[in-house]
């Protein structure tokens, strides 16, 4: 599971683009991979007399596949105006 985030996280910072939204939403999606990861670790622990407990994993979840979306939906726009062009011609006889 790390190797496949590292591998996300690898495609992520090499794309570039001047959109901020796109880049927050790169940025929200690494935090939230990041989060999962380290909750894979250990969900809490004690040192001396102080505990630390992470986010709920299924909230995690969720907010992964939202920033994935987020981040599909708004590359798709950036490429293309969002949406599917479809052209039709009919060829005319001279």
């Amino acid at each position: 599971m790390a190797e496949d985030y590292k591998r996300e996280l690898e495609i992520l910072r090499g794309r570039h683009t001047r959109n901020a939204e796109l880049v927050n939403a790169y940025r929200h999606l690494e935090m939230w991979m990041r989060a999962d990861e380290a909750v894979a670790t250990g969900q809490s622990y004690m040192i001396a007399d102080r505990s630390l407990t992470r986010a709920d994993a299924a909230e995690i979840r969720k907010n992964l596949d939202y920033w994935r979306k987020k981040v599909a939906e708004l590359e798709n726009a950036e490429k293309g105006g969002g949406r599917t062009r479809t052209w039709r011609t009919v060829p005319l006889d001279s």
